[in-house]
């Protein structure tokens, strides 16, 4: 397995782990697109939640932007270069109870698509050492970055959307080692030298 890359959280305020390598490899349960360590944050609020839980929401889809973290500034991880971004992928509905079932029939067709179909918008920053963070599922139109520019950790990339392959908003991050995903190997991360857990939240204002 190669050497981690170290990376500071890309977000302020506090997020809930999910699909984290610390609790199973592949994260995602497949190595499709170098996925095997990649790890998702959802945002919540200060009591640790999503959007509340409504009867409506076990039977149809909700806006984006009933969820607290819709929108939220994401910053960069690392510092280095902008070697791609996609910023025009829509924001779609979330989907959770039944909705989420019928979402996850339609997985097929988003694989099919690629790449793209499944990241959204996001942000690819390859570090000075080699490896290459991608930051996924940014809201439409919110990137503030281009392709060559040199990004400092912490400098804002952009906000959280509920583009791709997303069933509510929340930021998917995962490292590999060559800027062309497709050609890609997933590289191990961690976030100062720790990797948290599923179900964790974290803030890293403390």
């Amino acid at each position: 397995m190669p050497e981690p890359v170290d990376l500071a959280y890309p977000f302020q305020g506090r997020w809930l782990t999910q699909n984290s390598p610390a609790n199973r490899v592949p994260s995602h349960g497949t190595t499709l697109f170098a996925t095997s360590y990649a790890i998702d944050f959802v945002p919540v609020d200060a009591t640790g939640r999503t959007a509340p839980v409504r009867v409506g929401t076990l039977l149809r889809p909700e806006p984006a932007d009933r969820f607290p973290g819709f929108g939220r500034p994401l910053l960069a991880p690392a510092s280095g270069t902008v070697v791609a971004v996609h910023d025009q992928a829509p924001d779609h509905d979330a989907f959770r109870g039944l909705p989420s079932v019928r979402y996850a029939l339609t997985q097929r067709r988003r694989v099919a698509a690629g790449w793209e179909g499944l990241a959204g918008n996001h942000v690819l920053i390859e570090l000075p050492e080699g490896p290459v963070v991608a930051i996924c599922h940014l809201q439409r139109g919110s990137v503030l970055v281009t392709p060559g520019q040199q990004v400092a950790v912490g400098e804002a990339l952009g906000r959280c959307g509920n583009s791709g392959n997303s069933t509510e908003p929340h930021v998917h991050l995962q490292a590999i080692d060559h800027p062309d995903v497709r050609r890609a190997a997933a590289v191990p991360l961690t976030f100062a030298g720790g990797l948290p857990r599923n179900g964790e939240i974290v803030d890293p204002e403390g």
